[in-house]
């Protein structure tokens, strides 16, 4: 099975940047968006054979997760269940036989850390829901999870030292959920490989290959041995993202 996820940055206009075409020769079992930045029905995109998931925000033109699948799942949750967490339409969980698939697009701390506190209280939050859904089966947890964990997952980790998705307490939750029976896939297979998934539009930061490391698929330790490929779409364009995916047993 094929997984796909991909921080679209506004799903309307990362269709009009070749979306439809990479989406048709991913011919993913799963695909997974952040960031649609709309309502479900504001845009027109309805692939033949996929069922599909919308979780907008409350507030228009922001945050947003959706997903396409081909395989029609049990049940289907929107949020964590926490009313304080569920406003921004940050989460969809898709339950299957054998496993569970977790798509989130985690807050940014923002600037100067301005909202690092109530990204704390998101990571508990979200590690206790992924530690409930695995104690039932296994979880494959993907999305923009806005942390570079170490520091070869960005170019420039001194001068990024607490800055927003590199401080020291975002980066100790990520370890946290790891220590809890989680593996990060692409760094479980591939532990020296230099690869980014996110590069700021200033600067040519793209061009220059200053990039991050901040979308992932984290799959539950005992799924590990089923994961044949995590992969990095780096020359994939249309977005400030690039697609990131995992092939399943």
């Amino acid at each position: 099975m094929k997984f796909i996820s991909w921080n679209v940055n506004g799903f309307r206009a990362c269709l009009e940047k070749g979306f439809e075409e990479f989406f048709a020769s991913a011919d993913a079992d799963f695909f997974c968006i952040q960031e649609t930045k709309m309502q479900e029905g504001q845009a027109s995109f309805c692939p033949d054979g996929y069922f599909q998931y919308w979780n907008s925000a409350q507030k228009k033109g922001y945050s947003g997760t959706a997903v396409f699948t081909k395989h029609e799942p049990m049940s289907v949750r929107y949020g964590i269940g926490i009313e304080e967490h569920d406003g921004e339409g940050r989460a969809i969980t898709l339950e299957y036989e054998d496993f569970y698939l977790l798509c989130v697009y985690t807050p940014n701390s923002q600037r100067e850390l301005a909202r690092l506190d109530y990204r704390m209280k998101w990571e508990d939050a979200l590690r206790e829901y992924i530690i409930t859904l695995d104690a039932k089966k296994p979880v494959v947890y993907c999305g923009d999870l806005n942390v570079a964990h170490e520091e070869i997952d960005l170019k420039n980790p001194k001068t990024n030292h607490m800055s927003a998705g590199f401080s020291d307490e975002e980066r100790a939750k990520f370890t946290q959920l790891l220590d809890s029976g989680f593996a990060d896939t692409f760094r479980k297979l591939y532990p020296d490989s230099v690869k980014y998934s996110w590069w700021s539009y200033m600067y040519h930061a793209r061009e220059k290959n200053a990039g991050w490391r901040i979308d992932y698929f984290v799959v539950s330790n005992r799924l590990m041995d089923r994961v044949k490929d995590s992969f990095i779409l780096n020359e994939v364009m249309g977005s400030d993202h690039c697609p990131v995916g995992i092939e399943l047993d």
